[in-house]
């Protein structure tokens, strides 16, 4: 059977689950509110609220998400036990559109450390447990946790039965950020040959960042034909982090020639949802974070200045609109050029006269020296000392 994957690429938020348990980022219920709303807002296909059998407070969480969602599917992870799987329904009752997200851990390392299981033991939990889900859900997604250590031939024995009980998305976890773009692809690319799955069945990725290539990762698995990427605003997660969302899916959308598919994220909401994260976790985002960051669409150094006043595309190969943030910056310091300096000017309102442009320009590379950016009320201020030195002259 030839697998024929689709042309959108789903956006599986766990923000509010794998995001929310990693230290530094627990949310108050009202934060967790606040951010699925933003979610819904960004047109994400699947909200993982939480883990509904963690704690009554996971549940609590999970139940409110999904009375208030609009749109997305919610879901609730679960382990594939009765029991948590019990507690994901009730959690998901009012939820117009739900999914159990099951999983147990496949590797060598969870079978004989955590799990205490031989391989035969773990097909069956999968089998019972995916087939108790789809009696309570309509929509069922399997992940093997520790998938990318797991032996392959294993692994796919694991997917496979996973779909023939009913799983309708059959998720492959780099749950330690260990595997390498080129090593993803040539996993998923076997696993689709060798679980032969129907085309209602999709693949789905959820990539760590342990290496920094969750990413990357989860860009090689599209290409190797994987339809679903699980991923966070801000890359946040457990230890080094998930897949950054509006990174992958910018990807996609800047490099449409490469990966030829497309996602239905309104990614003008991007630089208010990475905002949003910040306020209600208390925890910023780094300046030179790719697309939400601070510094995506600022230029200090004088070539690029100049260039960005020729032309933005010399520097620029996103538009800050694309994403929702404020127009590109000049930001003026130590490695700023003449060029920048008087258009910053002018927009202020000052016309400096050319044979005073060599001495105010030295003056402000002086001020650059001293302090990391140089403000428009220092500039004015600069402008201010000069025109009355040229007064006290005359």
């Amino acid at each position: 059977m030839t697998y024929h994957p689709p042309s959108h690429v789903r956006i599986f938020d766990t923000t509010l689950r794998d995001g929310e348990q990693s230290p530094g980022f627990s949310m108050t219920m009202k934060g967790k509110l606040r951010m699925a709303r933003v979610l819904s807002a960004l047109n994400v296909d699947v909200i993982e609220a939480g883990f509904a059998a963690a704690s009554p407070g996971d549940l609590e969480a999970v139940k409110a998400i999904a009375e208030e969602a609009d749109g997305p599917i919610v879901c609730s992870l679960a382990r594939v036990t009765e029991r948590d799987i019990d507690i994901a329904a009730e959690a998901l009752a009012a939820a117009p559109r739900k999914r159990a997200h099951v999983f147990i851990g496949t590797s060598p390392t969870h079978r004989e450390h955590k799990l205490k299981m031989r391989k035969g033991e773990v097909l069956d939990a999968i089998d019972h447990g995916v087939r108790y889900a789809r009696e309570l859900f309509e929509d069922v997604e399997f992940s093997a946790e520790d998938a990318m250590r797991t032996e392959k031939t294993f692994l796919a024995e694991c997917l496979k039965t996973a779909a023939e009980a009913g799983a309708s998305t059959l998720n492959v976890p780099d749950t330690v950020g260990y595997f390498t773009p080129e090593e993803t692809f040539e996993v998923f690319r076997y696993l689709i040959e060798a679980v032969e799955p129907s085309d209602d069945v999709v693949f789905s990725t959820h990539c760590h960042d342990d290496l920094g290539m969750a990413v990357a990762n989860s860009l090689a698995a599209v290409r190797a034909g994987v339809r679903q990427i699980e991923c966070t605003i801000n890359g946040i997660g457990e230890r080094a982090g998930n897949c950054a969302m509006e990174e992958a899916v910018m990807a996609l959308r800047t490099r449409r020639d490469t990966y030829e598919v497309q996602t239905g994220i309104d990614t003008r909401r991007f630089y208010e949802a990475s905002r949003t994260l910040e306020d209600i976790t208390g925890e910023k985002v780094q300046r030179n974070k790719a697309v939400v960051g601070r510094n995506a669409f600022a230029h200090e150094a004088g070539i690029h200045q100049h260039g960005m006043l020729s032309n933005r595309r010399t520097y620029e190969i996103m538009e800050p609109q694309d994403v929702g943030a404020p127009v590109s910056s000049l930001v003026l310091g130590k490695h700023s050029g003449k060029h920048a300096l008087f258009a910053r000017l002018e927009e202020l309102g000052h016309d400096v006269p050319v044979d005073a442009r060599e001495a105010l320009f030295i003056a402000f590379k002086h001020l650059a020296d001293e302090f990391h950016e140089v403000t428009d009320d220092q500039l004015r201020t600069l402008v201010a000392g000069a025109s009355n030195r040229v007064v006290a002259t005359a």
